[in-house]
C-alpha cells in the first residue's frame, strides 16, 4: 500500500506562481504591438520609447515580418545629498506572419516618438474573367 503524504497537495500550489514566469518575462521584453488592416495594406505599430531607429532590425523574410533591437536607456540624477541612477537594458524580438495578400517586397518602416509603424501594402485583388471550355466529343 503507498501512503500518501498530507503536504503532496501543497507542491502544485507552491510552483503554480513560477510556472508561467518565462512567458511573463518574454512579455516583459517584448513591445506592445498592435496590428490593423483597411483596403490598402496592413499596418503593424509597436512601442519601442526610448529605442533608436539605429538599434532596430527589420525584416521580411517568406511572408514573416521580423522586429529585432535592444533597449538601452540611462538616466542620471542629483543634488547636493543625493544621486540616483537608473538603467534598462534588453534585447527585444517579435515576429508577425502576413496574410496571402500582403506584398511582402514593399514592407515600409517609420519610427516617430517612439513609435514603429510598419505598413506592408495588400496585392490588388485579381479579377478573372469567365473562360468559355471547349467540349470534345467521342
Amino acid at each position: 500500500m503507498v501512503e500518501k503524504s498530507h503536504t503532496a497537495g501543497m507542491w502544485p500550489a507552491f510552483y503554480e506562481p513560477f510556472r508561467q514566469f518565462g512567458t511573463r518575462v518574454a512579455d516583459w521584453l517584448s513591445p506592445a504591438s498592435d496590428a490593423k488592416a483597411d483596403d490598402s495594406a496592413y499596418r503593424i505599430s509597436l512601442e519601442l520609447p526610448g529605442v533608436e531607429e539605429k538599434d532596430i532590425d527589420v525584416t521580411v523574410h517568406d511572408g514573416v515580418v521580423s522586429v529585432k533591437g535592444e533597449k538601452t536607456a540611462e538616466r542620471e540624477e542629483k543634488s547636493d545629498t543625493w544621486f540616483f541612477s537608473e538603467r534598462q537594458y534588453g534585447a527585444f524580438s517579435r515576429t508577425f506572419r502576413l496574410p496571402g495578400d500582403a506584398e511582402g517586397d514593399k514592407v515600409e518602416a517609420h519610427l516617430k516618438d517612439g513609435v514603429l509603424t510598419i505598413t506592408v501594402p495588400k496585392s490588388a485583388p485579381k479579377t478573372r474573367e469567365a473562360a468559355k471550355v471547349a467540349i470534345k466529343t467521342g
